[in-house]
């Protein structure tokens, strides 16, 4: 049985968040997922757009409250949302709230964000 706590993975700062791979090729080693959990702090955005080309991902707002743009269509989320950012699909995140926005990220196949396909020309809708 193989169990890791969060916080026995070292937080990687990227553009708009702090990041963990809890399931990847150093920790959990699953073979057909990975997982992350990120923290967004108010105000700030994951950035830039990107999407996913070789998979799926589907994220969990586990707190806080923001934004999510797909395709450049731009929704709500709180705690409790799941999303779908389907393959190929551009998006970003927002965090519009007062708090920390806390979010686990699943993907499907596995994958790292070196397979991220960045795209710096896009900003979030206004």
């Amino acid at each position: 049985m193989t169990i890791i706590h969060e916080t026995d993975i070292t937080e990687v700062q990227h553009p708009g968040r702090f990041m963990r791979w809890l399931a990847d090729e150093d920790s959990l080693r699953a073979n057909n997922l990975s997982a992350c959990v990120i923290r967004v702090l108010p105000g700030e955005t994951v950035r830039p757009a990107h999407s996913h080309p070789g998979g799926e991902e589907l994220i969990y707002i586990i707190t806080g409250t923001g934004k999510v743009m797909i395709e450049n269509e731009v929704g709500n989320v709180r705690a409790g949302s799941a999303i779908l950012f389907e393959q190929g699909k551009v998006h970003m995140l927002r965090n519009t709230g007062n708090e920390e926005m806390k979010v686990i990220c699943f993907f499907a196949p596995a994958t790292g964000i070196d397979n991220y396909k960045t795209f710096d020309d896009i900003s979030f809708p206004e």
